[in-house]
């Protein structure tokens, strides 16, 4: 039987300098917990990374697709693929394949060859929306978003963007059972894809919050 993740938060968000992503690690089915460690973001390039819910099966398939077709693109264009054409052509994909659908929602997020941060959510039947703020998908998304509203600021740099995805995240595995266990965190800025976990995680978040006292 497939894993499933349709029980997770995955969260994006636009900063000044960049763009944030983060999930959980759980991946359920119906009420078990499949997984404790599934990865829900993931990198397609030093510009581009998105986020998962949905069939692992599915998502494994169009990850693989995209990075196909960035890595071409790359050869005859000497640039990789923006998050916009992306996002473009995973809603091809999933418009193409409609009545055989992944199974799957996705955020897209990075920055174009300016530095300008962009941000995509889209849905199985590919259906796309260019988020200008944030955006966040699964079952723990009301509660994250609940936080996230209140919270975000249009100017914050991608060291206040971590803090508040950290955030949002931990109020989404307390209030939603199906999103757990622990928290992965991507920027994405003109500097490249870096990724946050563990220990890196908490040393990133623990500097913001000393700042506050």
């Amino acid at each position: 039987m497939e894993k499933l993740m349709k029980g997770t938060t995955t969260i994006g968000i636009v900063c000044s300098d960049g763009v944030v992503l983060g999930a959980d690690s759980r991946a359920t089915m119906d009420v078990f917990i499949a997984s404790p460690d599934a990865r829900k973001v993931w990198k397609i390039d030093e510009n581009i990374g998105l986020t998962i819910a949905g069939g692992v099966g599915d998502a494994q398939e169009l990850i693989r697709q995209v990075r196909i077709q960035n890595e071409v693109y790359k050869m005859e264009e000497g640039k990789p693929l923006s998050p916009k054409a992306a996002t473009s052509l995973l809603s091809i994909i999933l418009q193409d394949s409609k009545f055989y659908p992944y199974f799957v929602q996705l955020i897209v997020g990075g920055v174009d060859a300016k530095g300008n941060p962009q941000l995509y959510s889209l849905d199985m039947a590919g259906g796309y929306q260019e988020e200008q703020s944030f955006t966040s998908t699964g079952s723990g998304s009301i509660a994250a978003l609940g936080y996230i509203e209140g919270a975000y600021k249009k100017n914050m740099g991608v060291k206040d963007g971590i803090r508040l995805v950290n955030k949002a995240l931990s109020i989404a595995m307390r209030r939603d059972s199906a999103t757990g266990d622990k928290i992965l965190i991507a920027v994405l800025t003109k500097s490249g894809y870096e990724e946050y976990s563990g220990k890196e995680l908490e040393k990133a978040t623990a500097v913001e919050s000393s700042k506050e006292k």
